[in-house]
């Protein structure tokens, strides 16, 4: 059985066949999905899903970094609303995101930080993008960490170093489709890590795997990345699966 930390199936990609996509899934052996927000425009969609089937989808809330703008602060307004209003298993995706625009770079960082204190008042973790800012968001996390703030590092592109400062951190990295792509070298990256500490994830629909490359992912081609993980650290899938479900339920708290 696996767990896809990290999917966008709600969203309007998956408008058409979203009960197909969904029956794949299930069929290749997806026993949870992790839904993150993006902004307030996605909130209804996401839960109306979660809500669909509450034992199968995991909502979590949060502002997306590219989505900080002048009036991020109206935005995470409406994030404490339904913060207040019903539970969620973390708070995501929130991060930096310095790859498509740094004019809203000190909001990114703001806004990054108030939802880190979210997730220390709530004591659930944070699902992190980072984008061409992987300085600037180990820098935030090394001044707001304590004991009770953990997460993952979502669609994780690292290097080897960078592998191991997440986990000194006591952070999970979020490995996804990227990890098949024949010149990503992230296979590279965390053959020396433990796969203690890795989740699986799609981030659907974007970055299909190996041979979907270029397709809309789905949940179901989670298979694949476990797949070349299972080659990487010479076992089995299913136990890539066990100890990668494990892992998501110890980050989620499900």
């Amino acid at each position: 059985m696996f767990v896809d930390s990290h999917s966008h199936i709600y969203s309007e990609e998956f408008n058409p066949d979203r009960d197909e996509v969904i029956g794949r899934a299930l069929n290749l052996g997806v026993s949870k999905i992790v839904l993150p927000n993006i902004d307030s425009f996605t909130i209804k969609p996401m839960l109306d899903l979660a809500d669909s089937d509450p034992q199968f989808f995991i909502p979590l809330i949060g502002l997306h970094p590219t989505s900080v703008k002048g009036d991020f602060v109206k935005e995470l307004q409406i994030m404490e609303y339904w913060l207040e209003k019903r539970k969620f298993a973390g708070i995501g995706e929130i991060g930096i995101d310095l790859y498509w625009d740094k004019t809203f770079i000190n909001e990114q960082v703001e806004a990054f930080r108030i939802q880190i204190g979210w997730a220390k008042k709530l004591k659930i973790p944070i699902v992190i993008h980072v984008r061409d800012s992987f300085s600037e968001v180990i820098e935030v996390l090394q001044k707001e960490k304590d004991e009770s703030l953990t997460g993952v590092f979502h669609s994780f592109t690292g290097n080897a170093d960078q592998a191991k400062q997440v986990i000194d951190i006591g952070f999970k990295l979020g490995i996804g489709g990227i990890i098949t792509f024949k010149n990503s070298k992230l296979d590279i990256a965390i053959q020396n890590t433990d796969i203690q500490h890795i989740v699986l994830e799609t981030d659907s629909p974007w970055l299909a795997p190996v041979p979907y490359r270029g397709r809309r992912n789905e949940p179901g081609y989670i298979v694949e990345v476990a797949c070349k993980l299972a080659s990487i650290y010479e076992i089995s899938i299913e136990e890539v699966a066990g100890i990668t479900t494990q892992n998501s339920k110890q980050l989620f708290g499900f």
